[in-house]
């Protein structure tokens, strides 16, 4: 598909004026800065009734992690962003994968050639190396000489017949224009006056940054371009390209970076900067999102607990600060927690949710579950709405903490009397307690039945009490209040447990 075809075939699409674009390298893990953009670009691109799309740029092939592509796509879809067209979904600008396109971009520098806008060069790797060095003695930035832009055409023809290997440069020329950023407001850099001309064509054939993004985002149709601040200064150097094309740019809005509580980068080498690291350690997408947003910029007011469609309603470019955004991920537990807790609370997902701890449950206790009934709807959701708030991870309800809710303990009673000599007394009382109306009470009514109990006992204070219980309903001597233990075990478990600690 060439140039004229690849246009023709999207203005076949129709009725989308707004379409943004998210571009990342397939590398590696999709790193939380890569996400930040995605949903930048996914929540400007709803508000408008837009398309969001996905694009791989590949173009540097000996950097490409197989496998990544994949991964870079099934990340975004676990956080709530699916692509609008994608390489997996396809769509009328395709194909979104750059080593796919690579006809369209010798077109383009066909067209750059024969407007002069670009030029062949012919120079060595060697003769470049030696420029840099001679630049790095002089204090100064490492920049081509434009030696090759004062070539004739005959002597072009020359080195084409002889064979000699080339890569084609974008002539910069001066004046550049200013252009008004969404975010950084009016900028203009010029870049001709402070580099030499940029490649754009490499001798392999595949093109650079500069030009396959440029290529892409005018066939793609895409409107408005919201990428890294790392961009903002090579944007004038774009603007020149779409110039020398005949297109017109889009509009540019450049993303302040995320940084750590210390103002140091994210690193790569920082494991919990992955999204798929943080996916797999339980934590919920909308938590994440809702951190990424609350550390960020964009919204009248900063407020946790946000729910995706309350993002896209929210969200207004022009409230981006120009300022990097601090992401403290110590808080992202406090996130998780709060929107786990809106989750139970909604009929809706909460059999999503009890499906999670069913599989959980299965794969850390297996063969060591005594009654599989543990696993059943009605208990599982029992045990979700107690904990709600309490939890930050489904994973939490088979921490050794929670154990007690799917292994039954084995306390000897021994055990129980160091704890308190009169355990044989507790236990009768709240035997019978657990018999009686009580069985049905909420928590803090069965706390407070299990109050007046203690004032039938004397000499053990209400505190020992507890810890008897706890040890005889858990195994351990700290965890959930007591009430909470029985109503989420059932009076009937509860009342196993404790006879089997007083009989042990």
């Amino acid at each position: 598909m060439g140039l004229g075809a690849a246009a023709a075939a999207l203005r076949g699409v129709g009725g989308h004026a707004v379409r943004v674009r998210f571009a990342p390298s397939p590398t590696g893990f999709l790193h939380l800065g890569g996400l930040r953009t995605a949903l930048y670009n996914y929540l400007f691109a709803k508000q408008h009734q837009g398309r969001f799309l996905l694009r791989l740029e590949d173009t540097d092939q000996s950097r490409v992690v197989p496998g990544a592509a994949e991964g870079l796509e099934d990340m975004l879809e676990w956080a709530g962003l699916p692509p609008d067209e994608s390489p997996r979904r396809g769509g009328p600008a395709g194909p979104y994968q750059q080593s796919q396109r690579l006809g369209l971009y010798r077109e383009a520098t066909e067209l750059l050639l024969e407007k002069g806008a670009a030029y062949r060069c012919f120079c060595t790797p060697q003769r470049l190396e030696l420029l840099k060095k001679a630049a790095l003695r002089s204090q100064q930035t490492p920049r081509y000489d434009n030696r090759c832009r004062h070539l004739s055409a005959k002597q072009v023809a020359e080195k084409m017949a002889q064979g000699t290997g080339h890569v084609v440069r974008f002539r910069l020329e001066e004046g550049s224009e200013p252009f008004c950023d969404l975010v950084y407001g009016w900028s203009k850099h010029e870049v001709a006056s402070v580099e030499g001309d940029p490649v754009v064509l490499k001798s392999d054939g595949f093109p650079t940054y500069h030009l396959a993004n440029v290529v892409d985002d005018h066939l793609m149709g895409i409107s408005h371009v919201l990428r890294g601040a790392e961009w903002l200064i090579s944007t004038s150097k774009h603007l020149l390209l779409y110039k020398a094309l005949g297109w017109d740019p889009p509009r540019f809005g450049h993303l302040p970076l995320l940084l750590n509580p210390d103002g140091s980068k994210l690193s790569k080498r920082q494991g919990h900067v992955f999204v798929e690291q943080l996916a797999q350690e339980g934590c919920l997408p909308e938590a994440l999102l809702d951190l990424v947003t609350t550390c960020g910029s964009g919204f009248a007011e900063t407020r946790t607990g946000r729910s995706l469609e309350e993002l896209v309603a929210e969200f207004d470019v022009g409230r981006i600060e120009r300022h990097s955004a601090l992401l403290d991920l110590e808080k992202l537990p406090e996130f998780n927690r709060i929107h786990l807790a809106q989750q139970i609370g909604e009929e809706t997902l909460r059999p999503k949710l009890v499906a999670e701890v069913q599989a959980v449950v299965e794969q850390a206790y297996g063969e060591q579950l005594e009654d599989r009934g543990v696993l059943e709807k009605h208990y599982v959701e029992q045990v979700l709405l107690l904990s709600r708030g309490h939890i930050s991870r489904v994973k939490d309800l088979v921490s050794p903490r929670n154990a007690y809710l799917w292994i039954r303990p084995s306390v000897p009673h021994e055990e129980l009397q160091v704890v308190s000599a009169k355990a044989d007394e507790i236990g009768k009382l709240v035997l019978r307690l657990l018999e009686g109306p009580a069985a049905a009470l909420s928590p803090q009514e069965l706390g407070q039945g299990l109050r007046q109990l203690q004032g039938q006992v004397q000499g053990t204070p209400y505190s020992q009490m507890m810890r008897l219980l706890r040890l005889a309903l858990s195994g351990q001597q700290q965890g959930p209040s007591v009430a909470e233990m029985i109503v989420s075990l059932g009076p009937r478990e509860a009342r196993a447990r404790i006879q089997r600690a007083l009989c042990s």
